[in-house]
C-alpha cells in the first residue's frame, strides 16, 4: 500500500471545524490503496476539544506530533488574560476592542508572523518530518492550510526527499478574508507573496475547496492551470446518522448560525427585518453556535433582538448537527467571494432552508440554486417578505449526495495515483 504524509496543524482532540475534511479523507483513503501518516502539532492550545471523533481514527494510524512555539501565550499575557483563558477566534482580530495592547498585538500578528501565527511550528515539524522519511518510504505529501505554515513544511520536505507535494487550500493565503480590514506592510506582503508563489511552483498538484478560489489563483499564477483541482469541503453521511438529533418542539421558528461569525459578516438589514416580523406577531429565536464577534452582538442588541437570541458557544460536532437538523432556517454569511463555507454542505444535507448573505459570491449562490435549498441576498438588500419566499424550496437530495466525503476521498485517490 502506498503511503501519504498529511501535514495538518489541527488534529484530534481539536474541535476545529477545519479538521473535518482531512479527518474523513484520511479515514477513507486506505479503502482506495493509500495509507496516511499524520504530522501534526504536539498540543493545540487554541481550539476547543471534541472527543467525539476518536473512533474515526484507526489504531494503526501513525501520528507524529511536533512541538510548536505559540505566540498566543504571549498575547494572553500582553492583553491581561489568564494562561487558562480560552481564546475566541473572532475576538483576537476584532476591531471593536480599541485597547492599545489588542491593536498592537494584531499589528504584530499580521506583520511579524509570516505566513501566520503558527510559524513557530515550522522547524520542529521539519525535524520530525526528516526523522520520519529516514524510517519510512513516503510516496506523497499533502498539506492542509490554513495555517499556511503547513505548506512551507510540505514544500521543504518535498524538496529534500524528492516526493510529490500537494497543498490543499481551505482558505486563500496572502489575502485571506480576515486581513481585509487591516493594513499589512509592503515588506510583509512581499515576503508572503514570495512564499506563496514558491509553494505554487514546487507543488505537483494543488487542491482548492472552491472553484472560485481556483480561478482566482489561476489568474494570479498562470503556471498552475494544468495542476489545479477542486475538491469541495462536503459532508459526512455517517455523522448525520450518529448526530445527537434533538427532540424539541419549539413554539418559535428557530434560525441557527453555526460556526464563527466576524464583524465583516454582519447582515444588519436582516436583524431589522427579523425584529419587524417579531413586532408583527411572528415568533422567532436566533441561535448562534460558535464564536460571535462583539460587533454582531452589539448590532443584535441595537435592533432589539437580545431577548430572542441564544449564544450557545462551542458544541461538539454531532451536537451541532443536531441543532441544525432541529432548526427551521439556517443562516450563513458568505462574505468572501472565493469562499464556500464548510457548514454550507452540512446545511444542504440537513434539507433545511438556507438564508445566505454575501456580496458577489456567485459560487454559493449557484450551489443554493442547483440544490433548490435557499437563496443568497446582498448585505444591503431589502429582506421584505423573505420568509414567505421560502415555501418553494425543497432540497434536491441527489444533487447534494455528490458532496459526500467518501466521494471526495475517491477523487483524492485518483489525484494521488496520477502523481505516483
Amino acid at each position: 500500500m502506498k503511503k501519504v504524509l498529511f501535514i495538518t496543524y489541527y488534529w484530534l482532540p481539536s474541535g476545529k471545524a477545519s479538521l473535518h475534511w482531512p479527518l474523513k479523507i484520511i479515514k477513507h483513503l486506505p479503502n482506495f490503496g493509500w495509507q496516511p501518516i499524520i504530522l501534526t502539532v504536539d498540543k493545540d492550545r487554541f481550539s476547543h476539544k471534541d472527543d467525539s471523533f476518536v473512533d474515526d481514527v484507526s489504531p494503526n494510524l501513525k501520528i507524529i506530533r511536533a512541538k510548536s512555539y505559540e505566540p498566543f501565550n504571549i498575547y494572553k499575557k500582553f492583553t491581561g488574560k489568564k494562561s487558562t483563558d480560552q481564546l475566541v477566534a473572532s475576538e483576537t482580530i476584532s476591531k471593536s476592542n480599541k485597547s492599545f495592547a489588542h491593536r498592537f498585538s494584531i499589528w504584530l500578528r499580521i506583520n511579524m508572523f509570516i505566513p501566520d501565527a503558527r510559524i513557530g511550528w515550522y522547524f520542529p515539524a521539519i525535524k520530525s518530518g526528516k526523522t520520519l522519511f529516514q524510517k519510512e518510504k513516503i510516496d506523497a505529501i499533502v498539506s492542509i492550510g490554513p495555517p499556511h505554515t503547513t505548506h512551507l513544511i510540505g514544500r521543504k520536505l518535498s524538496s529534500k526527499f524528492n516526493v510529490p507535494f500537494v497543498p490543499v487550500f481551505i482558505d486563500p493565503w496572502v489575502d485571506i478574508a480576515y486581513y481585509q480590514d487591516f493594513k499589512r506592510s509592503r515588506i510583509t506582503l512581499a515576503i508572503d507573496n514570495k512564499l506563496e508563489k514558491s509553494v505554487m511552483r514546487n507543488s505537483k498538484a494543488i487542491v482548492f475547496v472552491t472553484e472560485t478560489m481556483r480561478k482566482d489563483y489561476q489568474q494570479k499564477y498562470d503556471f498552475i492551470r494544468d495542476k489545479s483541482h477542486v475538491l469541495y469541503w462536503g459532508y459526512s453521511e455517517e455523522e448525520f446518522k450518529e448526530s445527537e438529533i434533538l427532540d424539541e418542539k419549539n413554539e418559535e421558528k428557530v434560525i441557527v448560525h453555526a460556526g464563527n461569525i466576524f464583524s465583516f459578516q454582519n447582515p444588519i438589514n436582516f436583524w431589522q427585518y427579523l425584529k419587524t416580523e417579531i413586532d408583527n406577531g411572528q415568533k422567532f429565536k436566533l441561535k448562534f453556535i460558535g464564536t460571535v464577534d462583539p460587533v454582531i452582538k452589539e448590532s443584535i442588541q441595537i435592533n432589539g433582538l437580545e431577548n430572542y437570541t441564544v449564544y450557545i458557544g462551542f458544541l461538539t460536532y454531532r451536537k451541532m448537527l443536531g441543532e441544525i437538523c432541529n432548526a427551521d432556517y439556517l443562516l450563513v454569511c458568505a462574505t468572501e467571494p472565493r469562499h464556500v463555507p464548510g457548514k454550507l454542505f452540512e446545511y444542504l444535507r440537513s434539507s433545511k432552508p438556507i438564508i445566505a448573505f454575501g456580496d458577489n459570491n456567485e459560487e454559493v449562490k449557484n450551489i443554493l440554486k442547483e440544490a433548490n435549498a435557499g437563496m443568497m441576498l446582498s448585505y444591503k438588500e431589502n429582506c421584505d417578505s423573505l420568509f414567505s419566499k421560502y415555501d418553494s424550496f425543497k432540497t434536491d437530495k441527489e444533487y447534494v449526495e455528490g458532496f459526500e466525503r467518501q466521494v471526495i476521498a475517491e477523487k483524492m485517490r485518483e489525484l494521488l495515483d496520477k502523481l505516483v
